[in-house]
């Protein structure tokens, strides 16, 4: 299957046309935001199913137990906030009252990573797959484009259990074909390969892709491989690959430390053993900036990714 951008679009719009979609077909769903209903683009919820949303201000806190008890009489709340405010600010209340007590709440976090630009570091939260992954029973998804994020928002509603969806607010390029079935928990093949493996999540995914092709012309074929869900985590599909090109890459959005790299670190480690290279976030807070300006200070963008290829395969290759 080919994988071609069809234009920008946020994956935040992903989330919010797939919401609406849900409200039509699925009256059990519910919608949760605090203050940030434009942000989240949970207007077109709201507007349509008044009755179904509930807007609980600057009190995330108090949505995520709102979101928590809902769920007792059968509705499946979705909560949407900014992902700094759907995490960290509320870490207590979502390890007490839903992952500890599994609860089918599902929590929709936008302006993740550090595209969510000029607004700095007190809202670029970059560890909160870290924060999300560990917890016992939860689910974690991080997708790529509007179509994916589209496709997840609905999937997770037939999930039961409680999920974290990832998303983001600047416009990316939108490649994933509009019909594609969202599997949580299965990896997907973007670019097959047989020299270096890449596994990329959130917006990464298309610079991974762009990699690919630099590389390509270098005479290196790269395999790309889409890991939109870190939880449960296609531990097949990372030991499939490697074992054919033996060597690996890891490209998020995220801190170094807690994020898709260690978890394909963990699978390599145990069964496995290959070179790894990071591109993610160094342990560093982020700043204000354009998404672009940031991607490439950090070294998140595509040169930083040929780059961490280039080294990995020489790592591969390198005598013992």
């Amino acid at each position: 299957m080919q994988f071609q951008n069809t234009g920008l679009k946020d994956t935040r719009s992903g989330f919010g046309a797939g919401l609406l979609e849900l409200g039509q077909t699925h009256p059990e769903v519910v919608a949760l935001c605090a203050d940030l209903t434009g942000s989240l683009k949970m207007d077109a919820f709201q507007k349509q199913f008044p009755e179904r949303f509930f807007q609980v201000g600057i009190a995330e806190a108090n949505m995520m137990g709102i979101a928590a008890g809902l769920t007792i009489g059968g509705k499946i709340p979705f909560t949407g906030t900014f992902a700094n405010f759907s995490t960290g600010r509320v870490y207590d209340q979502i390890r007490q009252s839903i992952a500890y007590s599994e609860k089918n709440v599902k929590i929709c976090a936008s302006h993740a990573g550090l595209t969510l630009g000029e607004d700095g570091a007190t809202h670029q939260i970059l560890e909160d797959i870290g924060l999300m992954k560990m917890l016992p029973h939860m689910t974690v998804i991080n997708t790529c484009d509007y179509n994916q994020t589209k496709a997840a928002t609905r999937a997770i509603a037939h999930y039961n259990g409680p999920v974290y969806l990832r998303f983001g607010r600047p416009a990316v390029p939108n490649f994933i074909p509009e019909d594609f079935e969202f599997h949580i928990g299965k990896a997907l093949m973007l670019k097959p390969g047989t020299d270096i493996s890449i596994f990329a999540t959130g917006h990464l995914v298309w610079k991974a892709l762009e990699a690919a092709e630099i590389l390509k012309d270098q005479g290196i074929s790269a395999e790309v491989i889409n890991i939109h869900t870190i939880k449960p985590f296609d531990e097949a599909s990372v030991i499939a690959s490697v074992k054919k090109t033996g060597c690996a890459v890891s490209a998020e959005e995220h801190q170094k430390h807690g994020g898709l790299g260690d978890s394909i670190a963990q699978v390599l480690a145990e069964h496995f053993p290959s070179p790894l290279e990071y591109v993610a976030v160094n342990d560093r807070f982020g700043e204000s900036g354009t998404p672009e300006e940031l991607l490439r200070k950090y070294h998140l963008d595509t040169p930083d990714i040929v780059a961490a290829a280039t080294r990995s395969i020489a790592r591969k290759t390198k005598p013992t």
